[in-house]
């Protein structure tokens, strides 16, 4: 005995309606574990990383292996917290 039905458009439609909805889902669980992950560094770890990665760049395009900063000056951080302070 074979059971074969066609499908009917409300079924169809009702199919990629959940799928839509799973890939929505989805998203958000990915979006959320990113953002529980960038969250879990402390700022002086991300500041100390992107000095880092901006010593290797400048040195690399001046042709230098190694290149010391200076301090960011207290009015350009201070901004800068501020504008980390008002996402959170």
């Amino acid at each position: 005995m074979k059971l074969t039905t066609p499908l009917r458009a409300s079924h169809v439609w009702k199919l990629v309606g959940l799928a839509g909805a799973m890939g929505i889902a989805a998203t958000g669980v990915l979006v959320a574990r990113g953002e529980r992950q960038r969250r879990a560094y402390s700022p002086d770890e991300i500041r100390s990383v992107l000095h880092e990665r901006y010593t290797q760049a400048y040195a690399k395009q001046s042709e230098q292996e190694i290149l010391e900063l200076e301090p960011a000056p207290n009015a350009v951080r201070r901004r800068i917290e501020k504008l980390f302070r008002r996402r959170n």
